[in-house]
């Protein structure tokens, strides 16, 4: 029940902040307002506890306010600020070495305040490279919200702000449809073709066998270079530091954010290799961004990236992911009929349910239950479930006991409807 301290917290972030998504929230049943927050759980201002597989969209992959992250910024404020976008930069150097080592293919890495910006950059990139215009994404996509990423995702976020793109500058074709990608890049005038490894907003749908390497290999053949969106799928969430490597795929530019950040402080890159990248070496104030690449953000990912590639995490995310692969299929069985399928790589999961709009009544459950999962925004038959990355299994096993409870609870919630 909602105290009236919330209620009146509630009616005040409406008059000033987004009254619209606010109530839309509260009119789903669902009025989070973040309090104290620590490991994989947060607090409602209400006091009531809430175990977090969203995430974020990956942000938390280490955990809320994670201490070894905290410890690296708090540090690194004692000697560094945000820093001068102009200059060169210790820290930004030491990132950049670090991030291109993650990806030996690679040879620079180009810094942003957010994914957005850095989807921005890859494009601008790749246009510059190629010579051409055209950029080839796929349909129910999402790549941020900012200027061509928004025009290569789904007109869901593009149209009410009348950027719908021009047909002639943009192409969508469908995932894992190798017939309609040729056709989209045959005319040999495509700057390049950008993919999410696995499609977050459209419930993670999983490519097919043989699908991106197919996809790389008509990039090559017609010229354009292929970028990897892995901003919601990269940092050891698949097991590999890059979704698109355990695809046996070398993209040209693989775009990196949100869990960047170590969920303390906003920051994301692009890595490119030379080839993919020549305004680099030709006009170096072609693309500025004043946060890009802030010091103190870079010691967030200097740490990020060092606790990401422990062996002791790849093997966390190894177990976690065994676990969820064989309990998930326990819940499917006894389930059978609403809960009907699991998408799985690693700890990105997506749960399908027979229903256009399944996953929103589970929402709704699982956070009366007191873990907070969301719906696909693309489609809503899915429930986005994402496990971080240091999540011990106690934690994860009290996740599906709450998920088993919750799944029947909608269920019964759509057949009385």
């Amino acid at each position: 029940m909602t105290s009236d301290t919330k209620r009146a917290f509630l009616e005040r972030s409406k008059r000033v902040w987004n009254p619209h998504k606010t109530q839309e929230w509260q009119n789903r049943g669902v009025d989070i307002v973040l309090d104290t927050r620590e490991g994989y759980c947060f607090d409602d201002l209400d006091g009531a506890r809430l175990i977090n597989m969203h995430l974020n969209g990956g942000v938390y992959n280490l955990g809320h306010r994670n201490p070894e992250v905290i410890a690296a910024v708090t540090e690194a404020m004692q000697h560094f600020d945000i820093g001068n976008h102009h200059f060169p930069s210790l820290m930004r150097t030491e990132l950049a070495e670090a991030l291109v080592a993650t990806a030996p293919h690679m040879d620079y890495a180009i810094f942003a305040s957010g994914g957005g910006e850095a989807i921005d950059i890859a494009l601008k990139t790749a246009r510059h490279a190629t010579r051409r215009r055209r950029i080839v994404s796929l349909e129910n996509c999402y790549h941020g919200h900012t200027g061509l990423a928004v025009q290569a995702g789904a007109p869901r976020f593009a149209d009410i702000f009348l950027c719908e793109p021009s047909p002639d500058e943009f192409t969508q074709v469908p995932f894992n449809d190798l017939a309609a990608m040729e056709a989209a890049l045959a005319g040999g005038d495509a700057a390049c073709v950008i993919m999410e490894t696995i499609p977050a907003t459209y419930g993670f749908p999983m490519p097919e066998p043989g699908y991106l390497a197919a996809v790389k290999a008509l990039c090559e053949r017609y010229g354009a270079l292929y970028i990897a969106d892995e901003v919601q799928t990269g940092l050891m969430r698949t097991g590999s530091m890059w979704a698109i490597t355990g695809y046996g795929v070398e993209p040209d530019l693989l775009v990196t954010g949100k869990g960047l950040s170590g969920g303390i402080y906003p920051i994301a890159a692009v890595l490119a290799r030379a080839e993919a990248a020549p305004w680099l070496n030709e006009d170096g104030w072609a693309h500025m961004s004043t946060f890009g690449g802030a010091e103190i953000g870079c010691a967030a990912a200097l740490k990020v990236l060092e606790i990401s590639q422990r062996p002791e995490t790849r093997a966390n995310v190894a177990a976690l992911s065994d676990y969820f692969e064989r309990a998930l299929s326990e819940l499917q069985q006894k389930h059978a009929g609403f809960f009907t399928g699991v998408r799985r790589n690693g700890l990105i999961m997506g749960l399908e349910f027979d229903h256009p709009r399944g996953a929103e009544p589970v929402t709704r459950a699982l956070y009366e239950h007191g873990v907070w999962a969301i719906f696909s925004a693309l489609n809503p038959a899915v429930l986005q479930f994402k496990a971080g990355l240091l999540m011990d299994e106690a934690l994860a096993a009290d996740v599906i006991a709450r998920l088993d409870v919750a799944i029947e609870a909608a269920r019964a919630e759509l057949a009385a409807a």
